[in-house]
C-alpha cells in the first residue's frame, strides 16, 4: 500500500543514532551525514573510548574539521557529542558534561555488547548510582544498547531479556531519568517503550524497518547486513514500522549508520554495522510509503527527537522526489572502501533539494 505522493517536503531531518569514527574514516562519511541532517548524535565507542567532557571536545573538533575539508560548510551540520559509560565514570563528569554545552547524551554499552564495547558496564545499578543519579538530576539522558550479553542468552531474545533485567529495574530506581532505547528492533521493545513511565524514547534505524533477519541469507551468508543489534523475524520488523508510523512521539530516528571497511565486513569474523548514511533519506521515505504514511515521516525524522532532546527544530527543509535511486556497490574507495546497505539494489525515493 504505498501512497499517492510524489515529492515531500519536510523541515530538515536530525540522526539520533550515528557512528562517525575517526581519522580517515571519519573524513570519509561525514559529508553522507550533512549532507541531510542537520544535526546527528554521535556515538562515542572510539579507540579509546570518549569517557571525558574534554575528550569529547577534542572529538568533536576532529569532526568539525573533517566536514570544513569536505565539500560542504561546517555550518550546515552540529555534532551533538556523548560521553561512554563505564563502571567507573565519576557523577562530577556527568555534571561537567552537562554543562559543556556540547554533551547531549550518556551511552549505556553493555561490555562486549557490540563493535568497541569491552570498556562498557558490567554492573549498571551495581557501580553506575552516582552516575545514573546525576543524569536524573542533570536532566542528561542515557543512551542504552539495549542488550544482555550473557552467552548463555540467544542472540535473538537479548533485546527482551534486557527490558526485564535492566530496563524495569532501571525506571523503578530512577524514575524521572530521561532515557532513550537505542536501535530498538522487536515487539517487545515497541511495546515496552510506548507503555514505560517516566520520559522515554528509542530510535529506530532504517534497516530494522525495511529487513528481517532473512536478509542475511538470502542467496548464502551476506555481511554488510550483519548488524547489532542484528535482524529480527518479520512480525518484529512488522510492530517497528507500526510504532515509527503511528502517531505516538516517543519513536523517532536513528540510523545508526555504522561504516566499517569492505575488508573489516568479508572476513572470517565480519564486523557489525550497516552502512546507511549516505542514502538513510531514502531508505526510510520506502519504508514510511510501504504502508502508505509518508505523510507521518516529517514527526518522525525532524520533530519528535528534538522535542525529547529539548531542542529546536531545524527551520530549513529537506524534499525528496518519488524517483529511482540506484544504490552504488562501493563508495570512497580511495578512503574507506565502504560498501552501503542494499549495494547494487534501486530505491524508489531520492533526494532532490537538501
Amino acid at each position: 500500500m504505498t501512497s499517492s505522493i510524489s515529492t515531500l517536503t519536510i523541515k530538515r531531518p536530525d540522526d539520533w543514532h550515528l557512528h562517525l569514527r575517526d581519522g580517515a574514516m571519519l573524513r570519509a562519511v561525514v559529508a553522507d551525514t550533512a549532507r541531510q541532517f542537520g544535526r546527528a548524535i554521535v556515538m562515542p565507542n572510539l579507540t579509546p573510548p570518549v569517557t571525558t567532557t574534554e575528550a569529547a571536545q577534542g572529538y568533536r573538533s576532529r569532526i568539525v574539521q573533517a566536514l570544513q575539508d569536505s565539500s560542504l560548510p561546517a555550518s550546515s551540520f552540529t555534532p551533538l557529542m556523548t560521553l561512554y559509560l563505564t563502571d567507573n565514570t565519576p557523577a562530577d563528569e556527568i555534571r561537567k558534561a552537562s554543562g559543556s554545552g556540547i554533551v547531549y547524551g550518556v551511552k549505556l554499552y553493555p561490555a562486549g555488547a557490540t563493535t568497541n564495547s569491552d570498556a562498557g558496564v558490567t554492573n549498571l545499578l551495581r557501580y553506575c548510582t552516582g552516575a545514573l543519579e546525576a543524569l536524573q538530576d542533570t536532566g542528561l539522558p542515557l543512551l542504552v544498547h539495549g542488550e544482555v550479553t550473557d552467552p548463555d542468552v540467544d542472540i535473538f531474545d537479548r533485546e527482551a531479556v534486557f527490558i526485564d533485567r535492566v530496563m524495569i529495574p532501571l525506571r523503578k530506581a530512577f524514575p524521572a531519568l530521561k532515557v532513550v532505547f537505542e536501535h530498538l528492533t522487536t515487539r517487545q521493545g515497541v511495546e515496552y517503550v510506548r507503555d514505560a513511565e517516566g520520559p522515554t524514547g528509542a530510535t529506530i534505524t532504517a534497516h530494522h524497518l525495511l529487513y528481517n533477519r532473512n536478509a542475511l541469507f538470502r542467496g548464502g551468508v551476506r555481511p554488510h547486513w550483519y548488524c547489532l543489534p542484528v535482524l529480527k523475524r518479520e512480525t518484529h520488523r512488522q510492530a517497528l514500522l507500526e510504532a515509527a508510523t503511528s502517531l505516538s512521539n516517543r519513536f523517532f530516528l536513528g540510523t545508526d549508520s555504522a561504516p566499517h571497511s569492505r575488508n573489516a565486513k568479508e572476513n572470517a569474523c565480519g564486523c557489525a554495522g550497516c552502512y546507511t548514511a549516505l542514502h538513510a533519506m531514502e531508505l526510510y521515505a520506502t519504508a514510511f510509503d510501504s504502508v502508505g504514511r509518508l505523510d507521518r515521516l516529517e514527526a518522525f525524522a525532524s520533530l519528535n527527537g528534538p522535542a525529547f532532546y529539548g531542542l529546536p527544530v531545524n527551520q530549513d527543509t529537506l524534499t525528496l522526489q518519488r524517483q529511482a535511486f540506484d544504490i552504488p556497490e562501493r563508495v570512497h574507495p580511495d578512503q574507506a572502501d565502504l560498501v552501503p546497505l542494499a549495494a547494487g539494489e534501486q530505491l524508489p525515493w531520492s533526494i532532490v533539494r537538501g
